[in-house]
């Protein structure tokens, strides 16, 4: 019996291939975005959900009422970081907080049409940011992991050190919460 090697088998994208494809991806999302209209650029639902990328938007009323507590909690001149919640950062721009200043880590390069304050974010990489974003300079961050799976958490939780101040607001499963919130030593508004 032949012995088959599993990674011959395994198709491969030559660097310029993959660098054309990426190209195409993000010229399609500008594309998907160029419609928005001004008015409501930062109505949760503006930019469609993409489940192949794990996106569930919040309810309209969720996200007012997660945004009220952020802004509340944030205090005057507060800076908030929304880690992969765009429904929430819209909601929070749609609020129209002037004095509050809003950051969104995001990995769908959709978000981009929101202009400095969207970082391209990849959990996989959790402290690949850039040198604008300084650690501890977030008074508060609301975080919304992609997935529940424990590798997602964890390096979603060295985003969230970083960034954080002492505020953080973790939206996922209780449990995984609590554990979180208590490695990172840090004071969590929990909601599930």
């Amino acid at each position: 019996m032949d012995s088959i090697d599993d990674d011959d088998d395994v198709p491969q994208l030559s660097s310029h291939a993959l660098a054309a494809l990426q190209e195409f991806y993000a010229e399609q999302a500008q594309q998907n975005t160029e419609h928005l209209e001004p008015e409501h650029k930062f109505s949760v639902g503006a930019v469609e959900e993409d489940w192949q990328l794990s996106q569930f938007w919040y309810s309209d009323e969720t996200a007012l009422n997660l945004a009220k507590e952020l802004i509340q909690s944030c205090g005057e001149n507060g800076r908030i970081a929304c880690v992969s919640t765009p429904s929430i950062y819209q909601k929070l721009k749609g609020l129209s907080a002037e004095n509050i200043s809003v950051c969104l880590l995001e990995y769908d390069r959709r978000f981009s049409v929101y202009g400095d304050d969207y970082v391209f974010y990849d959990y996989n990489d959790p402290l690949n940011l850039p040198e604008s974003l300084e650690q501890h300079s977030f008074d508060l961050v609301i975080a919304d992991p992609p997935y529940l799976s424990e590798e997602c958490l964890r390096k979603t939780a060295k985003t969230i050190k970083f960034l954080a101040r002492s505020k953080v607001l973790l939206c996922t499963g209780i449990l995984t919460s609590l554990l979180h919130c208590r490695t990172l030593r840090l004071s969590c508004i929990l909601y599930t």
